[in-house]
């Protein structure tokens, strides 16, 4: 008897695991929110050149709006005034259709901007005049987020594999909550960024603790279904956060609403239950002991376990090492488990790489920014719910590996497609997006069936970080268009099915007892992971 039939016994998903996922989600809805941020916050309306000066020379004093931006400013190709030039003398030919002004001499604004309100009334754009030559900084705030959170995922899953799921997730609620307010407030540019970075390296450890410590409290019969199907919080997030982005178009008011979830996950902290797995994994049988039992309770499955003891409990988890410390150098120290970390990084790599290359080149929607992110939320809700079904009854494996391979062969098919045929271009895009999605949730779950309880969390730390390496490059990887138009696309489609043929390398999880030990993995003979039938 091991533990997963230990806490079959109290039942693997019942009232306790419910409050457990119920009070997660309130942490975890915030995380899409935040991701996507910068779209709104970070959006650059319509802009030119500010040209009141030229009225305080009396220069202007009886010419219309339109005549004003026609003297001054030169004319894009199609036809709207320059957003980052203006004339050095005023252009008054304009005023009688000669346009003959190829020659004549434009200056960067000197004045500053004239921003259009009417989508946004502010946003860090138009706050601190992150257009034209400073365009750069409002992308580098994105950047500089996601390092954070690439930096946050192994920092948090070190920690919380020492310290305990509970109390990280409490540090990472009050860690998001304090900078996002530091966020919302700056008074410069570069205090901003920063209150970004750390909002970041919190919000990794809600998105990993969160995800672990839900899997680690089902029995195995019902571990898909809180693998997947829980990762909908995720998907309601995203939707949410477009909605109080179209109410919210202020972009420190902005911060607020999307963090303001996170307070409510501080005050509900005190009903969330410590992994039992973990205090079992170190030893803390009493402690394991008190929440297994507080879980049959809730549960209503006291009377099952009357015979289960904290001495029994040490026993079921065959646990010789409870005073050893583990750390990321376990992910590589044997044979086993560094080919299991090896390919697992790869993949999570490619995984993420491949969809947000999508996800940052989905075009020909011709809808609003808001319906855009409202369309690819709602992607998502298809694509979890089937992913559900196939890998529980396909398995983990050829599930991820048909999804990888499917987004290439979409990639692909759409390096053939004229562009002038958008709608079917953008409908494989769309559906390569589904499958990308598809492949990012059953990675959750299988790498954290994949690595045994006391590395489970470095595990997915160090995966995580691996995958915003990935994040992060994704982008840069649209310069090699000058090289060649089709190249990046070519690079998004190998990365995909390279990905894709890894899986073949790593083993099925589907109905088998989660590994506790590294010996489980290391020996598998000696430790077996028995199928449940």
């Amino acid at each position: 008897m091991k533990f997963d039939d230990v806490l079959s016994e109290a039942n693997g998903f019942g009232k306790f695991q419910i409050r457990l996922f119920l009070i997660q989600m309130l942490s975890r809805i915030t995380l899409p929110p935040h991701l996507l941020l910068n779209n709104f916050m970070g959006a650059v309306p319509s802009h030119h050149c500010n040209t009141s000066a030229l009225d305080d020379q009396g220069l202007f004093w009886n010419l219309t709006r339109e005549q004003k931006l026609a003297v001054a400013l030169p004319a894009e190709p199609d036809g709207s005034p320059s957003s980052c030039r203006m004339f050095a003398k005023p252009q008054y030919q304009h005023l009688y259709g000669q346009n003959s002004s190829e020659d004549a001499a434009t200056v960067p604004c000197p004045s500053g901007w004239v921003y259009d309100n009417s989508t946004f009334r502010s946003t860090i754009a138009t706050e601190w005049d992150l257009v034209c030559s400073q365009k750069w900084m409002n992308k580098a705030t994105a950047t500089i987020f996601f390092i954070g959170v690439m930096l946050g995922a192994p920092l948090s899953g070190f920690l919380s594999d020492r310290y305990g799921r509970r109390p990280l997730l409490l540090v990472s609620y009050l860690g998001s909550i304090l900078f996002s307010l530091l966020s919302a407030f700056s008074t410069s540019y570069i205090m901003f960024v920063i209150m970004r970075f750390f909002t970041g390296v919190a919000l990794a450890g809600i998105a990993i603790i969160s995800f672990v410590l839900n899997v680690e409290w089902v029995s195995i019969e019902h571990r898909t279904f809180s693998g997947i199907i829980i990762c909908l919080d995720v998907t309601i997030g995203n939707c949410i956060g477009v909605g109080i982005a179209y109410c919210v178009n202020e972009w420190r008011m902005l911060i607020l609403a999307v963090t303001s979830p996170l307070v409510l996950s501080v005050i509900a902290w005190r009903w969330l239950p410590e992994s039992a797995r973990w205090l079992l994994a170190n030893g803390k049988a009493a402690a394991a002991h008190h929440y297994i039992m507080k879980c049959a309770e809730v549960n209503s499955r006291t009377k099952c376990l009357e015979n289960v003891t904290p001495d029994t409990l040490l026993e079921y988890a065959e646990t010789e090492c409870k005073d050893k410390t583990y750390t990321f150098v376990d992910l590589f120290k044997t044979p086993n488990i560094r080919k299991l970390s090896i390919c697992i990084g790869l993949i999570w790599f490619g995984v993420q790489f491949t969809y947000f290359g999508i996800c940052l080149n989905i075009a020909g929607f011709g809808l609003s920014l808001y319906l855009t992110q409202l369309t690819f939320a709602c992607i998502e809700f298809p694509s979890k719910i089937c992913v559900y079904f196939f890998v529980e009854k396909v398995g983990r494996r050829p599930s991820e590996m048909g999804a990888l391979l499917l987004t290439g062969l979409c990639l692909l098919i759409n390096l053939f497609i004229a562009k002038e045929k958008w709608i079917f271009r953008t409908v494989m895009a769309v559906l390569g997006k589904a499958l990308s999605e598809a492949s990012c949730a059953n990675l959750y779950l299988y790498t954290t069936e994949l690595y045994p309880t006391v590395v489970r969390q470095n595990g997915l730390g160090y995966s995580s970080f691996v995958a915003w390496v990935g994040v992060s490059m994704s982008p840069l990887v649209m310069l090699l268009e000058d090289v060649w138009q089709l190249l990046p696309h070519i690079v998004y489609c190998a990365v995909a099915v390279g990905s894709g043929l890894l899986i073949l390398l790593l083993p099925e999880t589907l109905n088998t007892r989660l590994p506790e030990l590294i010996e489980d993995i290391e020996k598998p003979k000696e430790h077996s992971t028995k199928e449940i039938h």
